[in-house]
């Protein structure tokens, strides 16, 4: 496999962890690819390992075993500083509870990786932020004062208020109604298409995962399906 040729190379990935004298696996010699501009959905039963390949992938655990280039880097060779590094500069988070803060503006809120990774014009990075999810005229607001599918794209401003390669979605449409659920798949997809961000989405849900443009079906560890979905949207 050649690990420069993609944005993410996982070869041979296993996650042990050790309860009592018992090694589980979390992850079993998992073997992905994933091409920058790519849209794939993770799916797979509870316990299955989605959340373990998720933390990896997102630079907030390292394999026990295999190898794992991001971007032609060899990420169990970094420190902890070097992952922190990367998951600011690289990655955006989204998650299904928004993890927004109830006493900050929207826009504070996006400000906060910004913060982070000490970049100057914190403001305006948000600012464009806001403005690409359509929330330009909700930046003073608090998350009380907005809806679920507002909050979110809050939350999804903040991920890519730092400029990411890649967007990780953890379940995103969990706590939204249906037509805020849609809403927010469509603001995904046309990220995906317009702004080339590789989106990988993790869902329980088969309607969401059909709408990425490649699923992989995850269980006990392994991958056990990945297919390309067919129609682009």
């Amino acid at each position: 496999m050649d690990f420069h040729n993609s944005l993410i190379n996982l070869s041979e990935v296993r996650k042990l962890y050790s309860i009592g004298d018992i090694e589980v696996a979390a992850l079993d010699g998992v073997d992905l690819e994933i091409k920058a501009g790519e849209f794939i959905s993770i799916t797979g039963p509870s316990g299955s390992g989605k959340s373990t390949l998720m933390n990896i992938l997102g630079c907030l655990d390292v394999p026990s075993q295999g190898e794992f280039y991001l971007d032609g880097n060899d990420v169990s060779k970094l420190s902890d500083g070097g992952l922190a590094k990367i998951r600011n500069k690289m990655i955006g988070f989204v998650f299904q509870t928004y993890n927004l803060l109830p006493k900050l503006t929207a826009l504070q809120n996006v400000e906060l990786p910004l913060i982070y990774g000490n970049v100057i014009k914190r403001k305006e990075n948000a600012l464009k932020a806001l403005e690409l999810v359509g929330l330009g005229d909700r930046v003073k607001h608090l998350p009380t004062e907005l809806s679920g599918g507002q909050q979110q794209r809050v939350g999804i401003a903040r991920a890519l208020a730092t400029n990411p390669s890649i967007l990780l979605a953890d379940e995103p449409t969990g706590n939204l109604d249906s037509s805020s659920t849609e809403e927010i798949m469509k603001l995904i997809e046309e990220l995906n298409k317009t702004q080339n961000i590789t989106v990988v989405l993790v869902t329980h849900e088969n309607d969401i995962a059909k709408r990425a443009k490649r699923s992989v079906h995850i269980v006990d560890g392994k991958i056990v399906k990945d297919v390309l979905m067919g129609a682009t949207k």
